[in-house]
């Protein structure tokens, strides 16, 4: 008898899955498929708190296959070797999987399909994980888009397919050995440092669609206004869900239209995702090289030792230490902060943008290759569509506007929550007197400020000026 393997990769949901859709339709028994391949060509093997959330997303995934009389079928290994292997256990005579995009993903797929191809194994691959495929947009002249804004517009004045609705019913093949996830040690273990992330998070489908209803009804309306203050829960949080696949962008798109106020906003921040991964996938080096040549000849400078203060939130700006911690705890990041944090590490100290989004890859939830790459290189200033380069980030300003009553710094810093709101976002000003009251010692109880930001914004300047001479030449 033979079957059909869907192979679940970033799609990890049963509603508007083109994949098990059409799988479903051929009417042979399906084999449900999760591989975890770790034999990548790249650096950017999944980080540890990605990690952290697909062992949650796979168990949700095989909880809700199994109460539909199915079965998740893990395994571990190259996935060509592991893919043939379970065609041989199965009799299966076709795999079908949504398109991932990352350029390892499309070299792996494109050798599968054919290497299968040649077996008589039927192949499919469907648009499931984006509203439009990367290629679908073009300038008036046929190029790939490099500035957000027209890209925005063209994607606007595009029809969205509708999201397919979740099938009622499935027919499942007999059972196969499967890993248990458990073995894959995808959690940490000693220590665990994400012990307290399950009440941030609610990693699978169920937990994506609740939490898509709670925005909708709750933050939605206020969107526009509310989406910059990192003390308010005025963002969707769907990220990590929707890099996973446990909801589909189309789903979003679509729920989300259904209410005029707020809509434009945030369509316009599902587009940036877009626009990401149409430039990953025009640029497949954006993760490595910056997309303005004129950045290889950029003097960057190696500093292990304030890297790592600045990993570890001990900065002595109070707004990129609450950002920094903030990341470690929850495993996230509020997107305003995210841009601060960023700025200073590249601008105000000079480092890679690799650095940080190395950093950001291992330590994010929602670590996504396309706009992880695509946000470090505007913020830098090398890549699409980029922040002039003289446009540098004050920290304290940046606080003042968006955390004006130190909220923010004192959940994330609580060193310092007995500051004044007029010092929290620069307690080095505060008088001795106030930080005595305080119980505050620079330099002892809260780090001093790394860098000096006048000094460090001028440093900056004159490092960028240079590169701009280095383009004229």
């Amino acid at each position: 008898m033979t079957s059909t393997i869907v192979w679940f990769r970033e799609d990890l949901r049963l509603a508007d899955n083109p994949a098990l859709h059409a799988a479903r339709v051929r009417a042979a028994p399906l084999v449900c498929l999760y591989v975890w391949d770790e034999g990548r060509s790249d650096s950017w093997s999944v980080g540890a708190a990605s990690r952290w959330w697909l062992h949650h997303a796979l168990a949700a995934l095989a909880q809700t296959l199994g109460a539909n009389g199915g079965r998740l079928v893990l395994r571990r290994g190259p996935a060509a070797e592991v893919l043939k292997a379970v065609i041989a256990e199965t009799g299966a005579d076709a795999v079908y999987w949504n398109r991932c995009y990352e350029p390892h993903a499309i070299a792996r797929d494109r050798a599968l399909k054919s290497e299968l191809a040649e077996r008589g194994i039927e192949v499919r691959s469907f648009p499931g994980n984006l509203l439009l495929e990367p290629w679908e947009l073009t300038t008036q002249v046929g190029r790939p888009f490099r500035v957000f804004t027209p890209f925005w517009k063209a994607l606007r004045q595009r029809d969205i397919p509708a999201p397919l609705p979740r099938p009622r019913r499935l027919n499942f093949a007999p059972a196969i050995v499967s890993d248990p996830l458990a073995d894959w040690r995808l959690v940490p273990q000693s220590p665990n440092w994400a012990a307290a992330w399950s009440q941030y998070w609610n990693p699978g489908e169920s937990g994506a669609l609740s939490r898509l209803k709670a925005f909708l009804d709750r933050d939605l309306r206020d969107y526009a206004q509310t989406r910059d203050w990192p003390a308010r829960a005025g963002t969707s949080r769907l990220s990590p869900h929707l890099h996973f696949g446990e909801i589909s962008a189309r789903q979003i798109w679509h729920a989300q239209a259904l209410s005029a106020v707020g809509q434009e906003k945030f369509l316009s921040e599902l587009a940036w995702r877009e626009f990401s991964w149409h430039l990953l996938f025009h640029h497949p080096q954006l993760p490595e090289q910056p997309l303005d040549p004129r950045f290889s000849h950029f003097e960057w400078r190696s500093d292990e030792a304030r890297l790592a203060l600045w990993q570890r939130g001990q900065t002595g700006i109070p707004i990129v230490d609450a950002g920094m911690r903030q990341l470690w705890n929850t495993g996230w990041m509020h997107n305003r902060v995210r841009m601060i944090v960023a700025s200073f590490l590249v601008k105000h100290l000079l480092i890679h943008w690799r650095a940080g989004a190395s950093w950001f890859w291992d330590t994010l939830v929602d670590a996504d290759l396309a706009n992880n790459s695509a946000s470090w290189q505007w913020v830098a200033g090398c890549g699409a569509d980029a922040a002039p380069y003289f446009r540098i980030f004050n920290p304290v300003l940046q606080g003042q506007r968006f955390d004006p009553r130190g909220d923010y710094v004192r959940h994330f810093v609580p060193e310092l929550a007995r500051l004044p709101d007029r010092f929290v976002h620069s307690p080095w000003l505060a008088p001795a007197s106030v930080l005595d009251a305080a119980n505050i010692r620079l330099g002892s109880s809260y780090p001093r400020p790394l860098v000096d930001l006048a000094a460090g914004r001028e440093r900056a300047l004159r490092a960028f000026a240079r590169l701009k001479e280095v383009g004229k030449a």
